[in-house]
């Protein structure tokens, strides 16, 4: 049966954020599956991306439907170029590109991180639903998707049964990625903790870099996608100046590694290679999510169809203000527990001028700062409440 394209939409927007989260995190553990992973969910990408296009110039009859169709197939287009650079970022650890250890320090020290986990024989979890197992209590790890045989499951249920062979794709600490792997019927990794370096070399500098440009192509994403759900040109300026941070970083980053390669030792400067690869695909993917910005910066609204299948996501993307004397004034992330209050994580916060993209635990808030956040839609009251906005929270 011929799918939808607001069903296809779905699909290849949870496939292209999956990607990404699946890609880094091939680079961070050195696993050729979790790459691999990325390279099948490309594939079915290309197939969804094609099978959008010909459903799309199917529904076209007449040119008004064309040219609200051609805002579809421009969001396609772009959501089909984060898969590409996705699978580029995978290319690295299949390629035997290698990329400096100070590179997975700095990725150790998130405090999310994506791994991939099959269940194994001897395993204790099949034939238990997710609800049963409650893993984010046990593990601190949420399970995103499930790829059972060659079918994915995004953003499965408390309800979804696990079988003996599925893939679970999951987010959390590090540290809870070791207890998942051996309830799994696997082997720990056996992570070391990050090295704590003392002054800062050119290398040091050079991977600083791309572990902020990372985040911030990252935020890019997620802002982009919501800009177009809200049809709000405010967050889509904000997905903009995401992608202008990303194209300075990038440059820095080019500088930097050209000035670490003149003090490594001719062996050692292949691990460039890959840091660089890695750079222009982040940079790759903030260009994309700008362009799916385009969809409501003209003067006709896009095809109800797209708001319909971003709606479909189970979060979104909003703002909240810190206000003088809140709650929020002068405390830290961590000790303010966003998370587990509102169930919104923050992307991005905004100080004067200058943002800082997936800020840490530690990050103290002040009066004026914004906040980028995503999450479920009725976190967003929360969260406003905790930094002293009094602003309504109207989705559109």
């Amino acid at each position: 049966m011929r799918r939808t394209v607001k069903e296809l939409l779905v699909e290849a927007k949870d496939a292209s954020e999956l990607m990404v989260d699946l890609a880094y995190a091939a680079v961070f553990f050195d696993d050729a599956d979790l790459a691999r992973e990325v390279i099948k969910l490309e594939d079915r990408m290309d197939a969804t991306v094609h099978e959008m296009r010909v459903g799309s110039m199917l529904a076209a009859r007449a040119p008004e439907d064309a040219e609200r169709m051609a805002a579809i197939l421009g969001l396609a287009n772009a959501v089909e170029e984060i898969g590409d650079a996705a699978e580029d970022i995978a290319r690295v650890v299949l390629r035997d590109l290698g990329v400096p250890g100070e590179l997975r320090d700095d990725l150790r020290h998130a405090e999310e991180v994506t791994a991939r986990v099959k269940l194994r024989e001897g395993n204790t979890m099949a034939t238990r639903s997710l609800a049963d197992l409650a893993l984010p209590s046990e593990t601190g790890m949420w399970v995103i998707a499930i790829r059972r045989d060659v079918d994915y499951r995004y953003g499965p249920s408390g309800d979804e049964v696990l079988q003996d062979g599925d893939v679970l794709l999951v987010q959390g600490p590090f540290e809870g990625i070791d207890l998942l792997r051996e309830m799994a019927g696997g082997e720990a990794y056996g992570l070391a903790p990050p090295v704590e370096h003392g002054r800062l070399s050119n290398l040091d500098r050079a991977v600083d870099l791309l572990v902020e440009l990372k985040n911030a192509a990252e935020v890019a994403i997620g802002l982009a996608y919501s800009a177009i759900l809200l049809r709000d040109l405010g967050l889509a300026r904000e997905a903009s100046r995401a992608e202008d941070r990303c194209d300075e970083l990038y440059a820095e980053l080019l500088r930097w590694t050209l000035r670490a390669a003149a003090d490594l030792d001719p062996g050692e400067v292949d691990e460039l290679r890959g840091l660089l690869q890695l750079g222009q695909a982040s940079e790759r993917i903030a260009d994309a999510a700008q362009e799916m910005t385009r969809v409501i910066e003209g003067s006709d609204d896009p095809h109800p169809v797209i708001a319909a299948a971003l709606a479909e996501a189970d979060e979104i993307v909003a703002d909240a203000e810190v206000a003088a004397g809140s709650e929020a004034e002068g405390q830290s992330l961590k000790e303010l527990s966003l998370e587990t209050e509102t169930g919104m994580y923050v992307l991005a916060i905004e100080r004067g001028d200058v943002w800082r993209y997936r800020p840490r635990g530690g990050q103290v808030l002040a009066a004026g700062d914004r906040l980028v956040c995503t999450g479920p839609e009725e976190g967003v009251e929360l969260l406003r409440g905790l930094v002293g906005d009094g602003r309504p929270y109207d989705a559109g």
